[in-house]
């Protein structure tokens, strides 16, 4: 089935749920998705989308703004990691986790509104990484749709640019606890360390960034395009002392570049 025949297939199953609640963090998927069931489902969608220290305030902000001209019902909760049990100390299971508190409160927003359906937006590229995310959707009973019909990223974001959505070409954005390797406390402070040296990074024009956290390490992964720009004499000694202010004490750049779910790299050898 091409991407069409699966964007058919995926507005007749969202129709056939007559009102749902969608997990939205204003990404690519999640956003097409959204905007996908609003015109399936009109006002029995709303959006959720939950706040906490390893959400950046600028993703809370384009989420909100797109809710708004959309004319989609929006609703924040607070879900902060931190505050869950053995969170913090970052183990590999971190994931996990998170998005059963996540979902937990989606649905316990979702049935005060009598809404009986929890849907998110994974893609069939998700499973090629270690996500125990997952398992979280799984036992929540939270839908897939994307996944359902088969969608890929690149689909979804060809589908989005003939759609006119915004996000398209957005970058990929995780959790700001994802920039630590496991087992490296994670702490409110050190998610705003990473927050504040990615916005600097965006803010010069790179496109694709992440900071992992090491320490007092700073490791920047980019792409080619990025590469130039952080590499600029005058621009180096810039986002170093940016960093150094921060609170790190060394800035490093991966020379292997920008790549998702680099901190699994770590896993081998580690059981999971």
């Amino acid at each position: 089935m091409d991407k069409y025949g699966k964007y058919d297939q995926l507005k007749k199953n969202l129709f056939k749920l007559g009102r749902a609640a969608i997990a939205f963090s204003g990404g690519v998927d999640s956003t097409f998705l959204l905007k996908t069931a609003h015109g399936a489902l009109g006002d029995g969608v709303i959006a959720i989308t939950a706040r906490s220290s390893s959400f950046p305030e600028r993703e809370l902000k384009e989420a909100a703004a797109f809710c708004e001209k959309e004319g989609i019902t929006h609703v924040i909760c607070d879900s902060e990691e931190l505050d869950i049990e053995g969170f913090s100390h970052n183990p590999v299971n971190r994931c996990y986790l998170c998005k059963n508190e996540l979902f937990s409160k989606i649905w316990a927003i979702a049935r005060g509104r009598d809404i009986e359906n929890v849907a998110e937006g994974s893609n069939m590229d998700d499973g090629a990484d270690y996500r125990p995310g997952f398992k979280a959707v799984t036992e929540q009973g939270v839908l897939s749709p994307l996944r359902q019909v088969e969608l890929t990223k690149q689909e979804i974001r060809e589908l989005s640019k003939e759609e006119g959505l915004p996000t398209w070409n957005k970058q990929p954005f995780a959790c700001l606890a994802s920039r630590f390797p496991y087992g490296e406390k994670i702490t409110r402070e050190r998610l705003g360390m990473i927050d504040r040296a990615e916005q600097l990074l965006l803010d010069l024009g790179l496109r694709q960034v992440r900071v992992r956290h090491h320490g007092d390490l700073a490791r920047i992964e980019t792409d080619e395009h990025g590469f130039e720009i952080v590499t600029e004499k005058g621009r180096r000694e810039k986002i170093y002392s940016a960093f150094k202010e921060y609170g790190f004490t060394y800035v490093s750049i991966d020379l292997l570049g920008y790549r998702t779910g680099s901190m699994n790299e770590t896993l081998e050898g580690i059981k999971v």
